[in-house]
């Protein structure tokens, strides 16, 4: 029988710069991404939730557990990668320095976590939470950063961020534990309702 890991990541946000980026909340659209995707039968095989310890990505879970009636579990390990020596960037900047740290995955760009050390450190939650579930279907709610470095460790690819998710959040892959294959990369949760 398979086993299947899905991988969301957390849908919109309420964006403030006066407060650290780990700590934003979701937005009443993202609320709403979340409730909607948490009905979905796309789901209804998930048995344990393992989250990022961001507000965005427990806020999440906990509406999909709730759900779901499932338990969920945070861990630090799958929080984004540490961008916390540059802070709030106006969106231009962020996605620049976003593209450099795809490109140069083996550098810390401005003090951000390198890519090679968040890739390491999200596949190693992964893989532990996947050896502590060995016979169900798990959903791992993050971010999109990390979620795309894991997508790529499944996939096989190179670090690169033609591989990641769609703008706005809220998007899913699904890997086959059992076969070891990508199911199917990155799709706007309402795809998959």
């Amino acid at each position: 029988m398979s086993r299947l890991l899905r991988y969301l990541t957390h849908p919109q946000v309420d964006i403030d710069p006066d407060v650290p980026v780990p700590e934003w909340g979701l937005s009443d659209l993202g609320r709403k991404r979340a409730q909607l995707f948490a009905g979905a039968s796309y789901l209804k095989s998930t048995s344990h939730i393992l989250c990022s310890a961001e507000t965005k990505a427990m806020e999440t879970a906990e509406i999909i557990a709730v759900t779901l009636d499932i338990p969920y579990t945070v861990d630090e390990m799958c929080d984004e990668n540490d961008r916390s020596a540059t802070g709030y960037l106006k969106a231009d900047e962020f996605e620049e320095m976003a593209d450099a740290f795809f490109a140069e995955p083996e550098k810390s760009v401005r003090g951000w976590e390198r890519a090679v050390d968040a890739q390491k450190r999200i596949v190693a939650a992964a893989n532990t939470f996947m050896q502590d579930h060995l016979r169900d279907d798990i959903l791992m709610v993050g971010h999109g950063g990390v979620g795309t470095l894991l997508y790529c460790w499944f996939a096989g690819l190179n670090i690169d961020r033609k591989h990641d998710q769609h703008a706005g959040g809220g998007n899913v892959f699904a890997y086959n534990v059992s076969e070891r294959a990508i199911v199917h990369g990155w799709r706007p949760l309402e795809e998959c309702l």
